[in-house]
């Protein structure tokens, strides 16, 4: 019988593969819901307008744009920290509420466990996907740059907290309604739902997060000695099980939460109030 040495490794050329399923379609969808929602907030950030609902009594800001530092000017939303825009902002960088807030949660999401292994297939094929060959020879891993910088997640986790206690006070401002007279009654509007369930997955995909987990009971050798950490820890490795799902879910709503207050704002959509 004969016999033929075959060198390993053996390189796969770029997109070569012996699978037979469409490996593919993971990486494609991944692409396309991740360039969409880039775009989409990119260009809302740039708008500094139509971030917030005031009409018939709503008070619903946009999470795009929570927690607002600054009102630009002709804008009054109420929820300003200090007022007006400052003077001194460089005329030569847009002045927008979004900018000083999104670069959080995006640095949460673009350094998560769970993004990166599905945006590195999708935009950097890295590789395309398993048992699939990619369009380079080496590997660096993430201790280099760029790809070191993925190691602050656990930082970004810290500041990602808090913005979900700031969205769950949002969700709260929401269920309360001004009066004509100036006072304030409880109610619920449809955008009171779109807000406070976009504060509820984002609270999920945030507490589900790895790195929460490991702060929650990594540190320890036995949680069945801390009662209270044990049942932390098993239900942020509940929802950590759905870390993927609660990613996808809470990057879609957030972005139609923003959708929905714009459009309530410019008038195209009308808020149905319940109650």
């Amino acid at each position: 019988m004969s016999r033929q040495d075959i060198p390993l490794p053996q390189q796969r050329r770029f997109g070569e593969t012996s699978r037979r399923d469409n490996w593919w379609i993971t990486p494609v969808a991944v692409f396309c819901g991740l360039s969409a929602f880039i775009v989409y907030s990119t260009w809302a950030a740039f708008q500094a307008s139509h971030y917030y609902v005031t009409a018939n009594g709503a008070q619903y800001l946009s999470p795009f744009y929570s927690p607002v530092l600054w009102d630009v000017a002709g804008m009054e939303s109420g929820h300003a920290w200090f007022g007006q825009w400052p003077s001194w902002w460089p005329s030569w960088i847009p002045a927008s509420p979004s900018f000083l807030i999104l670069w959080a949660p995006a640095g949460f999401r673009l350094t998560c466990y769970y993004y990166r292994g599905a945006y590195y297939k999708a935009f950097w094929a890295d590789p395309p996907s398993c048992s699939v060959g990619e369009p380079r020879k080496c590997y660096r891993g993430e201790q280099s740059f760029p790809l070191i910088i993925q190691n602050i997640h656990r930082y970004f986790m810290y500041i990602a907290i808090v913005f979900i206690f700031l969205l769950a006070y949002d969700a709260i401002t929401a269920m309360f309604f001004v009066n004509d007279d100036g006072t304030k009654s409880f109610g619920i509007g449809v955008g009171t739902i779109v807000l406070t369930l976009n504060a509820y997955l984002l609270g999920c995909y945030t507490f589900g997060c790895h790195s929460f987990r490991h702060l929650i009971g990594g540190g320890k050798n036995r949680l069945t000695k801390a009662p209270f950490g044990k049942k932390t820890y098993d239900c942020v490795s509940c929802l950590n099980r759905k870390h993927m799902m609660f990613a996808w879910f809470s990057l879609f709503w957030v972005g139609f939460s923003d959708v929905y207050v714009r459009l309530v704002s410019m008038g195209v959509w009308t808020d149905w109030r319940i109650i």
